[in-house]
């Protein structure tokens, strides 16, 4: 199986699926989507070395902040969300947040609050605005060219400072699940289980990756947003039987340990902590048996984040293995590592899963088309999106 060609053939599908390439084509931007597909064409690049995924890459970061940057087009509103200027507002494209790009415009404040309509309105995300300033720090990452970065930072202070909000009678801050396009009021007040988590991860590989920018400024210092972002993190519990949010786990827990192994980051007890919520939550996802149910019933999306968390099991352990030094106690992170070796094997049994063109033949992978695929794309060579800073290849010079 060639795993580039697996990869490359999806890609291009999606390309021309989501109208990033060919004259005359409406291009149809989904963040979390093109956070991951940004992610597969960096590392199309890395494994080649071919110009066009590098190019393709930078495209749909530009297409990206052009639309989901603006209002749509179904708005009274126009021009850029954050109320800049054409011109200003093209030099600072994330400064006021980046749309959802869902379906129907966001619900109006004279509306009333529908759960499953919700799901359907744009709006801004918090856990999709972290995984687009993961993918720009890892364009910085593979070009060398700090832009990209500084953009994820001002997206990174401009949520952190309209999400965040402190409930009467706590010290501690909360995060909006879900906000209004223009940030100025909450749509879904409650908590992500693990934005906080992400808030706090995401923002130290920003500021790392930002150590290295000469031109760097106080305006882009993110201290005081990962003080907040740590409190939050303090009394949170990150458990869950969801496969998606297991993923997630172990996708942050491979980003916090190369930022242990690198001394970017001190933070070891809550790694422990990480690693130790995902092995349980397996434990209960498996007991489930959603693995078994029919196809029809199944959310490929969800299980490719598992499997690409998955992937990042072995990372940790080699990152660890690495750099001993860095880590206080690494027994306890062998003996932990050793207790996820059982679930290896469901990283290519979903990836197969999935690939085989039957298990694609159902409404629910058809409805989500674009996110399937392209994670799927993303579970089988997933580097260049768990990791924080680019290793050196055999191509490399």
């Amino acid at each position: 199986m060639n795993k580039i060609s697996i990869i490359d053939g999806i890609m291009r599908d999606f390309v021309e699926r989501t109208g990033l390439e060919g004259e005359g084509k409406k291009s149809q931007r989904y963040l979390w989507t093109d956070a991951f597909a940004v992610c597969n064409f960096l590392e199309l690049f890395q494994q080649t070395g071919e110009e066009y995924y590098l190019k393709k890459a930078l495209d749909l970061v530009d297409e990206v902040h052009h639309i989901l940057g603006r209002h749509r087009e179904d708005d009274r509103r126009s021009g850029w969300i954050s109320g800049l200027d054409e011109q200003e507002g093209a030099v600072h494209p994330c400064i006021g947040g980046l749309r959802i790009g869902k379906r129907l415009n966001e619900r109006k404040e004279t509306e009333a609050y529908d759960e499953y309509l919700e799901w359907e309105q744009d709006g801004q995300y918090f856990h999709y605005l972290t995984k687009w300033m993961h993918a720009l720090s890892r364009v910085t990452q593979v070009t060398g060219n700090q832009r990209y970065n500084r953009w994820a930072i001002e997206l990174a202070k401009a949520a952190h400072l309209k999400f965040s909000y402190t409930l009467q009678g706590h010290a501690e801050k909360r995060l909006y699940w879900k906000m209004s396009i223009d940030l100025s009021r909450p749509l879904v007040s409650s908590m992500g289980q693990h934005d906080a988590l992400d808030a706090f991860i995401t923002y130290h590989e920003l500021a790392t990756t930002a150590a290295n920018d000469r031109e760097r400024s106080e305006e882009v210092c993110l201290s005081t947003e990962i003080v907040e972002a740590l409190s939050m993190c303090h009394n949170m519990h990150w458990l869950t039987d969801d496969p998606l949010g297991i993923g997630g786990l172990l996708s942050d827990a491979c980003r916090a340990t190369q930022l242990i192994a690198n001394g970017s980051l001190e933070e070891e007890e809550m790694l422990l902590k990480m690693l130790h919520a995902a092995k349980e939550g397996l434990e209960a996802f498996l007991h489930v048996e959603t693995l078994s149910s029919p196809r029809e019933f199944r959310l490929a999306f969800r299980e490719l984040g598992l499997s690409i968390g998955l992937a990042a099991i072995q990372k940790i352990r080699r990152k660890i293995q690495e750099n001993p030094d860095r880590f206080v106690d690494t027994e306890r992170f062998y003996l932990l590592l050793d207790e996820l070796n059982p679930y290896l094997h469901l990283h290519e049994a979903v990836n197969n899963f999935w690939l085989a063109p039957e298990n694609q033949k159902n409404t629910l992978w058809r409805d989500h088309s674009d996110i399937n695929s392209v994670m799927l794309a993303t579970s089988f060579a997933p580097d260049a999106y768990l990791n924080v800073f680019r290793e050196k290849r055999v191509t490399d010079d």
